[in-house]
């Protein structure tokens, strides 16, 4: 291979963590997805890229077809990245865990590394999986009186068993939530970030560039504060000023003031607002959200306009842009996203926060050159006696 540090890149969407690795040198050489606009998407930023359009939850999508396209043998590959849906541990929608079939992504994720062989890999997730359970039950069901937990409803039981498939790799394996507000990205986003290393031991994850603002600055005086919203929205050329439109509950976010949400609606209007979720919202603040340009932005979500994690604009009624979603995850702001408008949304949103990513890549850049082997100069020296 014409390279030193290439990069085969699994459940590759909007190219989010794979664009880290590109700006720390590596080359990525591969990409596989299944959905036709991250394909047009790749192609558009990255045409050398050799892009395999599939499910990879297909077997005929092998370790070793994946290294034929990329021109590589098994164990040359510098690092295989992987990014499996989050949905079976997402904090919201059904919570399936590992009973829903996106999970066993994971073990396709496995099975490649086993294949392939890449000196590094690195798998992203969200937090939800470290105390994801192997069944996942209710809050109510899990406090109800008397109510006996079988041993896979366990909290972080599902953890467990992805964390010892990849100790089955016998690579060196760390992990370790990471908020990418703390890397510089203007959102606050928490991710679990595992790394494999196969040789010269652990790859150390790296340390927060920015802090936040209401931290005691003496504890770490070097960091720069979290950069926010405005820093980069306020004054830019936006790219896709597209947006979509909030439903009719948008009109109620008149009331709200930037940086509020659904309590700052008068309260004769709070029910009426958020309907039935009046009675369970409690503390919830991401119901008819209004963002802060004095703040990083909550995590981005695949759609601006669900009134449960509402991504409206600070000072205009209306949901972010396609534009802002992509400065807010730290792309360039030239970065080509393909497909209708919701595609779009969807495609920057899952994406890993670039910022994030560029660190991850460091780390692994800076453990490969401190376990270089220095080439040592041969000593010159004249036999003596020798006539």
């Amino acid at each position: 291979m014409t390279t030193e540090r290439t990069v085969i890149s699994l459940f590759t969407g909007a190219m989010g963590l794979d664009l880290g690795f590109d700006q720390e040198d590596f080359d990525v050489v591969v990409a596989v997805d299944k959905d036709r606009y991250a394909e047009e998407t790749i192609k558009a930023n990255r045409p050398t890229v050799q892009v395999i359009k599939d499910d990879i939850a297909d077997d005929r999508i092998s370790g070793s077809y994946i290294l034929e396209q990329a021109d590589l043998r098994a164990g040359e590959a510098t690092v295989l990245t992987g990014a499996t849906p989050c949905e079976p541990f997402t904090t919201i929608g059904k919570r399936l865990s590992v009973q829903d079939k996106r999970a066993s992504l994971i073990d396709r994720f496995v099975a490649i590394i086993m294949e392939t062989q890449p000196k590094y890999w690195v798998f992203e997730n969200v937090p939800g999986l470290l105390w994801a359970a192997r069944r996942h039950i209710s809050f109510y069901k899990r406090t109800e009186n008397g109510y006996q937990e079988h041993e896979d409803e366990q909290t972080g039981s599902a953890w467990e068993d992805v964390l010892n498939a990849f100790k089955a790799t016998e690579y060196d394996v760390t992990f370790e939530l990471l908020n990418a507000a703390d890397f510089g990205t203007p959102q606050k986003r928490k991710r679990l970030i595992v790394i494999g290393s196969r040789e010269d031991g652990p790859v150390e994850l790296p340390a927060p560039t920015h802090r936040d603002p209401s931290a005691p600055k003496s504890i770490s005086p070097h960091l720069e504060q979290w950069r926010t919203v405005g820093d980069v929205i306020s004054e830019f050329n936006d790219p896709y000023p597209q947006h979509s439109q909030f439903p009719k509950w948008g009109e109620y976010l008149e009331h709200v003031p930037e940086g509020g949400c659904w309590k700052d609606i008068p309260a004769e209007l709070q029910e009426e607002a958020i309907g039935r979720a009046y009675e369970s919202s409690g503390g919830r603040t991401g119901f008819l959200r209004r963002l802060s340009r004095r703040r990083p932005s909550p995590t981005l979500v695949d759609s601006p306009i669900t009134r449960a994690a509402c991504l409206c604009h600070p000072t205009e009624t209306r949901p972010l842009t396609v534009g802002e979603y992509l400065v807010l995850q730290g792309f360039p702001i030239d970065w080509k996203v393909k497909g209708p408008l919701s595609a779009q949304y969807r495609l920057i949103g899952q994406a890993t926060p670039v910022p994030l990513a560029r660190a991850v890549a460091n780390a692994i850049a800076r453990h490969i050159d401190e376990n270089a082997i220095p080439r040592r100069a041969v000593p010159s020296f004249e036999l003596v006696g020798a006539h």
